[in-house]
């Protein structure tokens, strides 16, 4: 897990310059967070189970040529996901008592939605994953300091 702090201190180096919310745009982020949390990790999991579901059926026509590689994709994306969601709903107790273990949890659940697309081979899906994580982590960033 250090390669990941490590990480994520060399993105502090670039977000520092970045202008900074007020006071309480903050501390509703930091409020509603592990709420958002709980929501968002409820609905990964949840989708992720429905996912393997579709997938599993999928899987029977895997032996027509090329859907082989549409349905492991599609698992692997699926438990990505579920690992997501898993990994914010164990943010959420962190979360609300402001602990540094919260913070980091959403930051690897980001991370793993960059991965998830990237699996995918998805030009575009890569890019605006990457893109839609450099603003994730923007908001990220902008509440470390509550966290300890």
């Amino acid at each position: 897990m250090n390669y990941l702090n490590d990480l994520s201190k060399s993105l502090d180096k670039y977000y520092v310059k970045l202008p900074a919310f007020p006071k309480d745009i903050k501390d509703f982020i930091v409020n509603v967070s592990p709420w958002l949390s709980l929501i968002f990790g409820v609905v990964a999991v949840i989708s992720g189970i429905s996912f393997f579901g579709g997938f599993s059926f999928l899987s029977s026509f895997a032996f027509y040529p090329g859907e082989r590689g549409y349905v492991f994709v599609g698992i692997l994306s699926t438990a990505i996901l579920l690992i997501q969601g898993i990994i914010e709903l164990m943010a959420f107790s962190p979360l609300k008592g402001r602990q540094a273990k919260g913070w980091n949890l959403l930051f690897y659940s980001l991370l793993l939605g960059v991965l998830s697309s990237i699996i995918t081979l998805n030009l575009s899906s890569v890019i605006s994953s990457i893109i839609g994580a450099l603003i994730g982590y923007y908001f990220l960033y902008q509440i470390k300091s509550y966290y300890k």
